[in-house]
């Protein structure tokens, strides 16, 4: 291969093997008829049926297929991270290697990129899936996604994307984060923009997801809001959270003591020692000190891995120093 591509097409496969011809000749028509300079990355996730030496032999004879195989099934985030570390072009395509998402999509995504866009997501507004195991936990965390994150993407699960390099070399994947690709996006910048796409019913195979995975998505955006808000000043969550603590168990135990103080018919409301407040006051305390020295903890971790590599808390788009050229 000897000219260097402006596109990149990433596609994980996962026991595929029914659909790697098909997936693969559907594209090849059409880069071709757009006439585009691509090269299409080909990631076997450890498959364990035949998708390997039919993605291997489709690599031998195509100079624009480039075929990777992990060595055992590491996930689709860690497939999607291999595909991004191999790409050379400047506009990155993912999708799925299931032969739902439709490639004939592209050359809308491209356009819809050139409007001025970072990363354009697809939206599958006629979604080829079941509705109780499929669509609708995905419409349910969809909106509790966008209500969380503000990030303007209707549909997150869409795997037929397209980022430019400059965004993705920003970004660090990690565990099953690939469905949080946009907001991770949104964290260092990125212009999002979304199109709808169409979807097609799986022909082969068996889906790999199932309503499952809503447990592990909410895990994920815990993760992801926390990376977007608190990343560069966990004293913010950690402290502020210990200081409520404090300030309840300071309340509990001025109840606590007043209850002791008035008293009707010359006896006490109630008495310190008997007093759940009493014990409810100290716990509250002794938990906000603890929040606040996990704070400080992860403080110093923040500057221990920011200081270390010299890395900055900041990402600058463009400049106008001649300094730099």
């Amino acid at each position: 291969m000897t000219t260097k591509p402006d596109i990149s097409i990433i596609i994980p496969f996962y026991n595929e093997e029914d659909n790697v011809i098909n997936v693969y000749n559907a594209l090849k028509t059409v880069l071709e008829k757009e006439q585009y300079a691509y090269e299409i990355i080909a990631v076997d996730d450890g498959s364990r049926d035949d998708t390997w030496n039919r993605l291997k032999s489709l690599a031998e004879s195509d100079e624009t297929l480039r075929a990777f195989r992990l060595r055992r099934n590491f996930g689709q985030t860690p497939a999607l991270a291999a595909g991004f570390d191999k790409a050379r072009g400047q506009k990155i395509i993912t999708m799925d290697g299931d032969g739902q998402n439709d490639p004939e999509d592209i050359p809308l995504l491209i356009k819809k990129l050139d409007e001025g866009y970072d990363l354009v997501s697809g939206w599958r507004k006629d979604r080829k899936d079941p509705f109780v195991s499929r669509r609708l936990p995905s419409i349910l965390a969809n909106k509790l996604i966008k209500r969380v994150t503000r990030v303007p993407i209707n549909d997150l699960g869409c795997s037929l994307k397209i980022y430019r390099k400059e965004i993705i070399d920003h970004i660090q994947l990690y565990g099953e984060l690939h469905r949080f690709l946009p907001v991770l996006a949104k964290w260092v910048g990125a212009r999002i923009g979304e199109t709808p796409v169409r979807h097609h019913p799986r022909k082969f195979g068996q889906s790999k997801y199932g309503i499952s995975r809503t447990i592990r998505v909410l895990l994920d955006l815990i993760t992801v809001k926390f990376l977007m808000s608190y990343s560069t000043s966990p004293i913010q969550i950690f402290g502020a959270t210990g200081i409520w603590f404090i300030i309840f168990g300071f309340l509990s135990g001025i109840a606590t003591v007043l209850m002791r103080l008035i008293t009707v018919n010359g006896e006490p409301i109630r008495t310190m020692t008997r007093n759940p407040l009493l014990i409810i006051a100290g716990v509250s305390i002794v938990i906000g000190i603890q929040f606040i020295i996990m704070g400080l903890l992860g403080e110093i971790n923040i500057r221990t891995y920011y200081e270390s590599q010299k890395k900055p808390i900041y990402i600058i788009g463009e400049s106008s120093d001649k300094h730099e050229m």
